[in-house]
């Protein structure tokens, strides 16, 4: 029997602890240590119940208990300090409002997933949670930035592990009345939906706010009654079913998401696209400008790309989305029609080649296509990228092709341990938590007593040992082991010695089992009695990924076996609490991905903070990080044609890292009990890692190099119609006439043999058709040329106009400068050229001699 009516008790709670009723509806609370630590004061059993989710918690306590904890002064008066904290924190002055002083920047962030807290699992992995520290980073430096996402009903799996050890997924419903949600309404109190097109007919969706510290992230839910049941289903599973239902979850995201920010008044000048997922708003984004200005799409266009960032973190072309450009033009077909498109050419704009027909629609062709800047998530992952979409540009050498790169970070107040925490707060000050520059770090930390330190890392060690059995005993239970089994098991994880962590999605090309190459020198590393070494293994396969659940279920088995038995173990049921155990209780981070296919990865940063260690194949950020001397690197970026061979050697590489440097390193005690060089090797991971790899310089890079440039494009273009206009018109005559450009002749005389310091004068006949000398940019490409006869490390520079002999003819000169020995080498090329360019290179057009 359905309810005619339905509404939501709240706890009755005594005015001394009502104040914790609000403060767990914001997730800063998720990263004040200080708030973690009042509630789990009040009941901790409890609070690990409740999944450490203060709503459920706070519902959950009786009466009585109430009343007793409301009595307890100690209490009350550490809520009192948390809630004045709070405040302080919301008033506090930011580093925007310093550095940008009465900026109108306005900055929406899409991302399919948001990875906050254990309360709200609307994530699935790194790219979320990369996502919610990009959101508590905002909060902190005070940028006006508010996100935007879907509220799954199901979010990502829970994972479960059969009796054969594979694995299985669990997907339980979100309790909305205990997560830290509310619905956003209109003026006049109902809750306010917008409506989202689909073939069948529009899809409603409702839009529920978070509190992210100072920063608002809004979320769509498609389970209202307006909706039929498979409309309802969008918002049910994230990654769930098949592409429709991706591109139907893309569509709800990128235009349901603007239209949303638009019905609350919030119009971004910024759009930052967070992966492919959401370039849907970037068409919604021109609709809206050609409805309420009358421009024509390619105006729109112009007009909304300057506020457009788009950030890339897949370096394997399949693991972008591309949908079958007959699903984009059953979705999209009408919606191509209110753009003044035809089917075709809304097609053409998520096609490598636009002109291909049958091509299939890529979301991040389309969000590079529609953005003024886009960027990778390291430096390799720059290099991986501007090769991987180099077609896009035919004409312009993978090197500029404009990818960019902003290497990711982490949120480190939600990744450090409470004891790395206040260690840091007593040697540098608290502000270490809102201002990550690290202009003094390496120097404060090296002043830190070796002792300390040590005390930190053993005690991060022993609780991640004791959390470790708990959570064991409970799967092996689960499992049908016996108690005495289970027993004689984990009695020998032992706290004292050598902890390996390896946590992260079990993709295959992440290699998990790397480390099981060769399981006779695994043994003998694992069984050495006067330096011992245990491993814990977690992590999650997709659900459709086989060769990941195979993986997991080879580590498992390893670990079944009697000579590893009790010093490998595997940890189901990844989540956000098993990470942050590992990360802030392992002495080493393993990572062993097959470079190039990590983008960034972020664990082994959250390791660093907390004083582990990194062991890693140079992929991702360690390619950058390790540079800096603290960890070790896994081979020297060599890529062998044989996955095999490649495996040989890395497996073999590490375990001559652990059984000549890392173990002799962990047991090398001094008379004091403290491995000093261990120590050592920590505090310099610590002062050159953790402040250059966090979420508070990332977002300051983005500001400063993304939005602040773009937020002043923008600006200056949509305060003038007639400017916007001109410049589409502009690019359009350009692209027609371009064809007509051509480069007739070069002059260069060099001598035989010049020497440092010679100047080769220049002068080149350039046929522009019906662009004038004004149009183009005429530059000169040169540098030093390697055995292949290419140019590596160009530099260009512009010549000057000279004449034109009035039959579209025109003469530019300019000089060469031999500025170093060595084999050197030049070219000349056309760009076209105009004051309200990005980049002379962003059209795609380049005439080479």
């Amino acid at each position: 029997m359905k309810p005619i009516s339905t509404f939501c008790v709240i706890p009755d709670l005594p005015d001394q602890l009502a104040p914790l009723w609000d403060l767990g509806h914001n997730l800063w609370c998720s990263w004040c240590q200080e708030a973690v630590v009042v509630f789990c004061r009040m009941d901790p059993e409890a609070w690990i119940v409740s999944g450490r989710n203060p709503l459920r918690f706070l519902s959950a306590l009786g009466p009585e208990q109430l009343a007793e904890l409301s009595s307890d002064t100690g209490l009350t008066d550490h809520i009192e300090g948390v809630v004045s904290r709070f405040e302080e924190y919301r008033k506090r002055r930011s580093w925007f409002e310093q550095s940008y002083p009465a900026s109108p920047m306005s900055i929406g962030y899409f991302s399919l997933e948001f990875g906050l807290a254990e309360s709200l699992p609307i994530f699935s992995g790194g790219l979320g949670v990369l996502a919610g520290d990009h959101l508590k980073s905002a909060s902190d430096l005070g940028l006006p930035l508010v996100g935007i996402g879907l509220l799954y009903r199901q979010g990502y799996f829970q994972q479960a592990l059969n009796s054969d050890d594979w694995q299985t997924e669990l997907y339980p419903e979100s309790d909305f009345d205990h997560m830290p949600i509310q619905q956003v309404t209109t003026p006049s109190g109902d809750p306010l939906v917008v409506q989202v097109p689909f073939p069948r007919g529009s899809v409603h969706a409702r839009v529920w706010s978070v509190e992210v510290g100072r920063t608002a992230l809004y979320l769509l839910d498609t389970n209202i009654e307006q909706n039929e049941p498979d409309d309802r289903d969008i918002t049910s599973i994230l990654y769930g079913g098949d592409s429709e239902m991706r591109i139907r979850q893309e569509i709800l995201l990128g235009i349901g998401g603007l239209r949303a920010l638009y019905a609350m008044g919030i119009r971004p000048s910024i759009c930052h696209m967070n992966e492919g997922h959401c370039a849907f708003q970037a068409l919604e984004r021109i609709r809206i400008l050609m409805v309420e200005q009358g421009f024509s799409f390619e105006a729109a266009r112009e007009a909304t790309v300057a506020g457009n960032i788009f950030t890339t973190h897949t370096p394997v072309s399949a693991g972008n989305d591309w949908f079958p450009h007959q699903l984009v033009s059953d979705y999209l077909g009408a919606y191509a029609g209110e753009l003044g498109l035809s089917i075709e050419q809304l097609l053409g704009l998520g096609r490598t080649d636009p002109q291909d027909s049958e091509g299939e629609f890529c979301m991040t062709v389309l969000a590079l296509r529609l953005s003024t800047h886009s960027n990778a998530v390291s430096r390799l992952h720059g290099e991986v990228s501007r090769q991987m979409w180099a077609g896009l540009w035919p004409d312009v050498t993978a090197a500029e092709v404009p990818i960019t790169s902003i290497t990711n970070g982490v949120h480190s107040q939600t990744w450090v341990s409470p004891e790395m925490a206040d260690l840091f707060d007593r040697h540098m000050g608290e502000g270490w938590r809102y201002n990550s520059s690290g202009e003094n770090w390496r120097e404060l930390i090296s002043q830190v007593p070796d002792a300390e330190l040590w005390v930190v890392r053993q005690r991060r060690r022993h609780r991640l040992v004791e959390y470790a059995r708990s959570h064991l005993a409970s799967q092996f239970r689960r499992q049908g082991d016996s108690r005495a089994k289970i027993d004689q098991l984990l009695e020998q994880l032992d706290g004292n010695v050598l902890t390996i962590g390896f946590a992260r999605r079990f993709a295959t090309y992440k290699r998990a089992n790397l480390i099981l190459n060769n399981l006779d020198r695994l043994e003998a590393l694992l069984s050495d009695g006067e330096r011992p070494v245990q491993i814990l293994f977690a992590g999650k396969a997709h659900p459709h990924d086989d060769a990941g659940k195979e993986m997991i279920r080879e580590v498992i088995s390893l670990s079944r076996q009697e000579r590893f038995a009790g010093k490998a173990f595997f940890l189901e049921g990844y989540d956000v609490n098993v990470a942050r155990f590992l990360v802030q209780g392992s002495d080493v981070w393993l990572n062993t991905p097959r470079r190039p296919q990590e983008a960034s990865g972020t664990s082994g940063m959250k390791a660093a903070l907390n004083g582990s260690l990194n062991i890693s194949v140079l992929d991702g950020w360690w390619a950058e990080a390790c540079e800096l001397h603290a960890g070790w690197a896994i081979g020297r970026d060599e890529i062998y044609e044989n996955p095999r061979y490649q495996d040989e050697v890395e497996s073999n590489t590490l375990y001559d890292l652990l059984e000549s440097e890392v173990i002799p390193l962990f047991y090398d005690r001094g008379d004091d009990g403290v491995p000093g060089a261990w120590v050592g090797r920590m505090k310099e991971a610590i002062g050159t890692l953790v402040p250059v790899f966090n979420t508070h310089r990332m977002v300051r890079q983005y500001v400063d190099e993304l939005y602040a440039p773009n937020q002043a494009r923008w600006e200056q273009l949509n305060s003038d119609r007639d400017r916007i206009a001109q410049l589409s018109e502009w690019k359009s005559n350009v692209r027609a006439a371009w064809p007509e450009v051509n480069i007739d002749h070069v002059k260069a005389d060099p001598p035989n043999l010049p020497r440092v310091g010679t100047v080769i004068p220049l002068e080149a006949t350039v046929s522009l058709g019906h662009l004038s000398p004004e149009d183009v940019r005429v530059e000169i490409y040169m540098g030093r040329v390697d055995t292949q006869h290419e140019i590596q490390q160009p530099e260009t520079l512009a010549l000057s106009y000279l004449s034109s002999n009035g039959d579209g003819q025109h003469a530019f000169g300019g000089e060469y400068r031999c500025a170093t020995p060595g084999s050197q080498g030049f070219t000349l090329r056309v760009l076209p050229c105009h004051a309200d360019l990005r980049d002379p290179l962003e059209m795609g057009l380049v005439c080479w001699a």
